[in-house]
């Protein structure tokens, strides 16, 4: 797994922002790595050709303001022992947020989450779900009030697997994070077919031999399962931390959330499939209702 060397936080002095910054300072400081905060400066009106850039026609005594406020957050935080620093751009979050990843370049991107209702879904929906679809470094989703403490903060980590090449390389960041810390890891395969459906059958509504067959292809599917997420498990993940296999029926992001809270997972390991229409629907449907659903952390990375 390659290394966490730089670490970027994007910052908007809300609680919810120095939640996620608090947690991005555990990691590095785990890591030994530079953490840099962002704070992007809106731009309220599009730019015209005519017209200067949108940065030369914001006061600069407005942008020392800022500037000074973005310090006095970084000062306010335990950043002792820390290299660390804070950057003001002027643009759009999401644009801002991409170009500085890459400019530095960022190992992770550490960012809060807002609740789901009215302008914070607003809010989610056109700044972190662009840096989820188009990071190429990985990303972890803070929700408020997530756990957070003076070490790597994960102790349990769940790591959702559904066998494509996504999911390889989320468990394999799933079980590095466990090794490091010996923490257990929980391996999550859900099965949508035919349970997901509306509504699902009832197999003792059922004419006798249907019922069979179905539970009879139900056992198959979970024995085939089980035998391959297990058998994704070496002996080196086994030896440091302690391993689970949970195979489920249901909608898939409604399972995984629904297993993180009964295990009390504390991390949330997810791959993200590539940018065509057909990824875009698997993540409005899966990555995207985790990411707004999870009590805990949730990393998300593409292969």
């Amino acid at each position: 797994m390659p290394p966490i060397t730089h670490v970027l936080c994007p910052i908007d002095f809300s609680e919810t922002s120095r939640h996620a910054f608090d947690q991005a300072v555990v990691i590095a400081r785990w890591y030994h790595a530079r953490v840099t905060a962002l704070h992007a400066y809106p731009v309220m009106f599009m730019p015209v050709p005519a017209l200067p850039a949108p940065q030369d026609r914001i006061p600069e005594s407005e942008l020392k303001r800022v500037r000074a406020e973005a310090a006095a957050f970084l000062e306010d935080a335990d950043t002792a022992g820390l290299n660390a620093d804070v950057v003001v751009r002027v643009g759009q979050a999401a644009r801002q947020i991409l170009e500085s990843a890459a400019a530095l370049p960022a190992d992770l991107i550490v960012m809060g989450t807002h609740g789901a209702g009215g302008f914070e879904r607003l809010v989610l929906g056109s700044v972190t779900e662009k840096v989820l679809r188009k990071a190429t470094c990985p990303v972890l989703t803070v929700p408020p009030h997530a756990h957070t403490t003076a070490r790597l903060p994960f102790r349990r980590v769940l790591c959702a697997v559904d066998f494509s090449p996504w999911s390889d390389a989320a468990l394999e960041r799933a079980s590095s994070l466990a090794r490091e810390s010996g923490a257990a890891l929980d391996l999550v395969h859900v099965i949508e077919w035919p349970w997901s459906e509306p509504p699902a059958p009832v197999l003792a509504e059922l004419p006798s031999h249907q019922a069979d067959a179905l539970g009879e292809f139900r056992r198959y599917l979970v024995a085939g399962a089980t035998k391959r997420l297990e058998s994704l498990v070496s002996e080196a993940i086994r030896d440091r931390c302690q391993v689970t296999v949970h195979v489920a029926h249901g909608k898939p992001y409604a399972q995984v959330l629904q297993i993180a809270r009964d295990a009390g997972a504390d991390l949330i390991v997810l791959g993200i499939h590539g940018r065509n229409p057909i990824d875009v629907t698997v993540f409005g449907s899966t990555t995207n209702q985790i990411v707004r659903q999870a009590t805990c952390p949730v990393l998300t990375l593409r292969n």
